[in-house]
């Protein structure tokens, strides 16, 4: 790091340089995004592509009291580090440290929280209207990746802010260049002229005198049209209200910064279209954005290189293998993922079936509704979603799909605690949120081998049933390759002791059978968080003076609930002990930390279990 960035505490210090110097921040930034970012792990590609646009919207807007409201929020690195956080980068989604996305709580210049894609215009929108009701001269500013735009919300935020009163600016962050055309000095020029506030009152005026001659005024505008559509993909925009500038170079502060001040002068709804390069001064990113995009730690002078050793399979290269085999032995399984091909494990599916794979594109709802369309028609969707991106298609699961009984399978990866990406990730509300759901089942696998069988049983059933596993590995057990079910709605009894039972929900099966090991327990392994097994549930209940509910879901009518309405509803009374996670958001970290500060590795359970019943284990 050189002085230049170390002068740098925030904001102010940015805009006291000369525009000159400016690039060569930008390269002192990229630089040491690069270098703090191999040693903690993190988001890079996004990040390396939004160094200048980021350096601009400092320099020319004045934050915090312009809002900036970055949409997903993982290319915030260069953000944070001007603005003050510089030092704390080595702390980057560590437990206590940084969080990899804007965060209201960590810094004034994070001026809405975001993790979740499509929610910046929204967001900035409503700053903007508060600042006019208020009498305010702010602006509010949301930063939108192209990929975002595919989600509704962000359309229906556009349909709203182009009629709405505020100083609203939407840059569309475009990093994608097969859809934009070339950039470069025509675009430029043009872009500050249509920028300009000359520009804009001519227009204006234009628009005034023309409207007494009807014909005139309509040449003129498709004259206008035409102009931009030669430069320009569309005039989409424009048709929502507003203004539109750009394209620009995303990476040419020459272009950026004129024209960001040229559009801080104007009033309403205005739209500025940056192209951007994922990966931007890294050539090894820039190569291959997808594979850079989330690196563990690396050294930057070698790149990413593969482990020396084949790693245990994780639970998604599970379900990967599981649906290839099962569209190889089954034509109606179509695939279904909301813009998450390579982290639900679909690369594969793709390639070998691709007149049945669907990417739908960061559309949750959507993703849901489709699937429903196919299954009326008699397919067998299966839609691979994160857990906590399936929160947001929750009406589309009760109206659509539970509602009408469609069959389908919900994959739900990233169950439980993520880890890193923290509580905007975590998928800990699955089970609560979709038990109460009539007609949805969900599924609770321990390991590996179960994940794949119970995905067979789910395939199998005539109603929507969601198979929730966690990020990354388990315990390596074997996984057979046929495709054989599991009993629907049973469990088992993995260990027969003496006065307790643990009643264990999915991984953490396997913490149990550790500390009932030590205690002297029996330990039944569920499977199903719906519908439960109570015959198995009543029959343990009764030979035991305990039981312990375990479950690494979010305790409040989790499956530690379900178990205390059976035993309700069966009149059973007995002492029952819940363990899973509490009524509070999991922060970012070490998912193994987490787990041990929730209590809820075997040390935990152990230590939770002695305490409440140490009578019965004396």
């Amino acid at each position: 790091m050189t002085d230049l960035l170390k002068a740098i505490d925030g904001p102010a210090d940015v805009r006291l340089l000369s525009r000159s110097q400016l690039k060569e921040l930008a390269q002192e930034l990229r630089a040491f995004i690069l270098e703090s970012v191999s040693k903690t792990g993190g988001h890079l590609s996004s990040n390396l592509g939004t160094v200048e646009l980021s350096i601009a919207l400092h320099y020319v807007f004045n934050t915090p009291y312009d809002r900036l409201i970055w949409d997903v929020g993982h290319q915030t690195y260069p953000h944070k580090v001007l603005t003050g956080r510089r030092e704390r980068m080595p702390t980057l989604r560590q437990l206590g440290g940084l969080s990899g996305f804007p965060r209201r709580q960590e810094s004034e210049y994070d001026a809405f929280g975001t993790a979740h894609s499509s929610t910046s215009i929204s967001a900035a929108l409503g700053m903007a209207i508060a600042a006019h009701l208020k009498g305010e001269d702010r602006r509010a500013v949301a930063i939108i990746g192209d990929g975002a735009m595919s989600a509704g919300m962000a359309f229906e935020a556009l349909n709203n802010g182009g009629v709405a009163k505020g100083n609203l600016l939407v840059i569309l962050n475009d990093n994608d260049m097969s859809i934009s055309p070339p950039v470069g000095a025509l675009n430029r020029y043009l872009a500050q002229l249509m920028s300009g506030r000359f520009y804009a009152a001519a227009k204006e005026v234009g628009k005034q005198v023309l409207k007494s001659a009807p014909p005139l005024f309509e040449l003129a505008r498709r004259i206008e049209e035409h102009a931009k559509g030669m430069v320009v993909p569309a005039t989409l925009f424009e048709e929502f209200g507003f203004n539109y500038i750009g394209p620009i170079d995303g990476h040419d502060l020459d272009s950026l910064v004129p024209t960001l001040e040229n559009i801080r002068q104007l009033s309403g709804p205005q739209f500025l279209h940056v192209v951007t390069k994922k990966g931007q001064g890294y050539s090894l990113a820039e190569r291959d954005p997808v594979t850079y995009h989330g690196p563990g730690k690396f050294d930057p002078q070698v790149g990413i290189v593969p482990p020396a050793t084949a790693p245990k399979k994780t639970f998604t290269q599970v379900f990967g293998d599981w649906v290839c085999d099962m569209a190889q032995q089954d034509a109606q399984l179509i695939a279904i993922t909301p813009a998450m091909r390579e982290g639900s494990g679909l690369v594969e599916f793709e390639k070998r079936f691709p007149d049945r794979y669907f990417d739908v594109g960061i559309a949750e709802q959507h993703a849901l509704t489709f699937a429903a369309g196919l299954a009326c028609e008699g397919f067998k969707p299966v839609v691979a979603i994160y857990s906590t991106f399936l929160q947001r298609a929750y009406d589309q699961v009760i109206h659509d799909v539970a509602l009408q009984k469609l069959p389908m399978v919900l994959a739900l990866d990233r169950a439980g605690i993520v880890g890193a990406d923290g509580a905007t990730h975590a998928g800990v509300f699955d089970i609560p949120f979709l038990r109460c759901v009539p007609h949805v089942s969900v599924a609770t696998p321990a390991d590996e081998a179960e994940t794949r069988a119970l995905l067979s049983t789910a395939f199998a059933q005539d109603h929507c049933v969601a198979v929730r596993y966690p990020r990354g590995s388990g315990v390596g057990t074997p996984v057979p390759q046929d495709l054989k079910g599991l009993p629907f709605g049973k469990g088992e009894t993995r260990r027969v002791g003496r006065k307790i039972a643990i009643v264990a929900f999915g991984p953490l099966l396997y913490a149990a059978l550790e500390v009932a090991q030590e205690l002297d327990l029996t330990v039944l392994n569920m499977r199903w968080a719906k519908p439960l097994d109570e015959e198995l549930l009543l029959s343990v209940a009764k030979e035991h003076d305990a039981l312990v509910t375990l479950e690494d879901s979010a305790l409040m009518g989790g499956a530690g609930s379900a178990v205390l309405e059976a035993l309700q509803n069966a009149q059973v009374v007995k002492p029952v002990l819940m363990l899973g996670l509490p009524d509070q958001f999991t922060e970012h970290g070490d998912p193994v930390k987490l787990m041990s500060l929730a209590g809820l590795d075997a040390p935990g359970i152990k230590a939770s279990v002695t305490k409440r019943f140490k009578d019965l284990l004396s």
